[in-house]
């Protein structure tokens, strides 16, 4: 370790050089971005040092664990109507939330995660009154094109709280590397969405017997540049489509949706992967077979239908369509990083959801998972919101801890503490959330 680097705190030496930072004071390189890597056991006298106190529970971690402390990063972006973003990736656009932005019972449209495949259709050439929606497809019986205001008096309006989440969030975990933006827990958002019931509009123009999926297409434009090249094109089964909940959506928290997130017009799908959700939408097929369009073959949003070890090559007809996501929790108060006093309870807020399930029971842990203490689950809104959830700590004595959030579904699934199973494109990473706290 340099003399430097030993005079000034975690975050100023980050700040300076976090990958010199992540070296020197471990021994080996960790990815400066995610600041996500492994450790031995043999390294907990030097984190100790680093995080300038002892830590209690250090016989509980895991082996090969960074300190919470020292993987979090709150690099900045922002872009218009966006504030306090995490910057991944400019071309397409794709940025995630910190979680202690997510602490509002429903997202803000200015701390909604972005993640964009293409470019988004230019605002100035978006026209409310030119807009239209298609309905076709090979199982549609009578294909229709409607405007917005033609949307808007045909059908009746409801509002969902829905739960989005990229199936790609938490990527940075895995290892060996998956390729892709490397999301950390901030993918994710849920509010009230207004509009229309997919199943309203579909069943107007009819629904054939043999009809099996939908799919949709949008109106973001290829990074080529070229207009005959298809973004994505994903698509749900049918039984997903014709639930209630399912809307075609112009409204996001009593507002027009974000540019970024869709405006005009977009698919709400709530509980799976949100790529099913598609942004600027323009036309939907009713088809007689499952979706084939762009990132529905291959293996997009695939993971493999039987569990493989770390790094294997799976073929692609291994793979299987991701459809409801996994349980899941974040802590969003406090945020990671604090210092407290002994002396004091510790309050804790946060989140969780379980895809198409409901959450029955919420833990924390303080000691590395080796004891778990119950915390108070909230119901839902409605199905597919997610849930809040409010606990309380008290630490046994001085020194580095990390809180630790584990959920269990309707299911009788629980997180996992570190990671779940490997995939080679690094989807529904749903281990623990963590927080760094310094007990003072």
């Amino acid at each position: 370790m340099s003399n430097e680097t030993k005079h000034i705190g975690i975050h100023e030496a980050y700040d300076k050089d976090p990958q010199r930072a992540d070296l020197e004071l471990f021994g080996r390189e960790v990815d400066p971005t995610t600041r996500r890597g492994f450790l031995k056991k043999s390294s907990l006298m030097a984190m100790a040092a680093v995080l300038g106190s002892n830590i209690p529970f250090a016989s509980n971690m895991p082996g090969g664990l960074i300190p919470a402390a020292l993987a979090n990063s709150d690099k900045p972006f922002a872009i218009p109507g966006k504030e306090g973003l995490i910057y991944l990736n400019d071309r397409p656009v794709n940025a995630e939330t910190p979680p202690h932005l997510l602490n509002d019972e429903f997202t803000p449209d200015k701390h909604f995660f972005i993640r964009n495949n293409g470019v988004p259709p230019k605002l100035e050439e978006i026209d409310l009154k030119t807009w239209t929606l298609e309905i076709a497809g090979e199982s549609c019986e009578k294909p229709m094109t409607f405007t917005l205001d033609e949307l808007k008096s045909k059908f009746k309006h409801h509002t969902y709280a829905l739960t989005l989440e990229c199936g790609g969030n938490g990527r940075a975990e895995f290892n060996p590397p998956a390729k892709g933006n490397q999301w950390g827990v901030g993918a994710i958002g849920c509010g009230r969405w207004t509009g229309v019931r997919l199943k309203d509009v579909l069943e107007y123009c009819g629904i054939k017997k043999d009809a099996v999926y939908i799919g949709y297409y949008g109106a973001d434009v290829h990074l080529s540049g070229d207009p005959t090249k298809v973004v994505i094109s994903r698509g749900v089964p049918m039984r997903k489509a014709l639930e209630k909940e399912s809307l075609i959506a112009w409204a996001y928290e009593g507002q027009d949706i974000p540019y970024y997130n869709g405006y005009p017009l977009r698919l709400v799908l709530g509980g799976w992967p949100a790529s099913v959700s598609g942004k600027w939408l323009k036309k939907i097929v009713i088809r007689n077979k499952e979706h084939d369009g762009e990132k529905m073959t291959g293996q997009s949003y695939r993971v493999p239908c039987e569990p493989v070890a770390p790094g294997t090559k799976v073929a692609n007809e291994d793979m299987c369509i991701i459809e409801s996501m996994p349980v899941k929790s974040i802590v969003t108060f406090p945020k990671s990083g604090i210092t407290h006093p002994l002396d004091k309870k510790l309050k804790l807020n946060g989140k969780a959801w379980a895809g198409d399930l409901e959450v029955v029971d919420m833990d924390v842990s303080i000691d590395f998972g080796s004891t778990w203490h119950k915390a108070k689950i909230n119901k839902p809104l409605n199905r597919l919101a997610w849930q809040t959830w409010e606990a309380s700590v008290k630490f046994p004595q001085k020194g580095y801890y990390e809180v630790w959030a584990r959920a269990k579904d309707s299911a009788g699934k629980k997180q996992p503490v570190i990671l779940p199973g490997w995939n080679p494109r690094g989807y529904l990473n749903n281990a623990c959330h963590r927080i760094a706290v310094q007990v003072v």
